[in-house]
């Protein structure tokens, strides 16, 4: 059965994550703004709280996130990462990429409907965020 699109699901953001990807967004205005373009729509509707108060079950930057695409059977647990961190990205997703911009402050059990390239759309469920730096005293990569 195909949903129509629903609400977008509040979603919380540190706000050491957002001075970072602000920085982030303003360096991408000059070379491919549109890459930008879902992560800003995202931080825009975005509650901001001190990186201490991040409840712990909300997906994070660096966070290490378990996810499934729904009407399929594929699980995926990957690395929300900055663009400069692909490098050898394997196990990692930027933050610029549709489906990273969707994760990016959602808590576990949250699903969100997303366009991807081509005008189909899918939904994400957060099914557990494995590490985040915040808990071990990183984050700061």
């Amino acid at each position: 059965m195909n949903q129509s699109k629903q609400k977008r699901p509040a979603i919380t953001v540190s706000s050491y994550d957002l001075e970072r990807l602000e920085g982030l967004l303003l360096r991408q205005r000059a070379g491919a703004p549109q890459e930008g373009a879902g992560l800003r729509s995202e931080l825009d509707r975005a509650r901001i709280v001190e990186p201490a108060e991040m409840p712990h079950d909300v997906v994070t930057m660096n966070s290490t996130v378990r996810f499934a695409e729904e009407g399929g059977d594929r699980e995926f647990e990957r690395t929300l990462s900055y663009p400069h961190e692909m490098e050898g990205g394997e196990g990692r997703i930027s933050v610029l990429a549709p489906v990273g911009s969707a994760l990016l402050g959602l808590s576990v059990g949250q699903r969100m409907d997303w366009e991807v390239p081509g005008g189909r759309t899918v939904q994400v469920r957060v099914l557990g965020v494995i590490h985040r730096p915040e808990r071990t005293g990183g984050g700061r990569g």
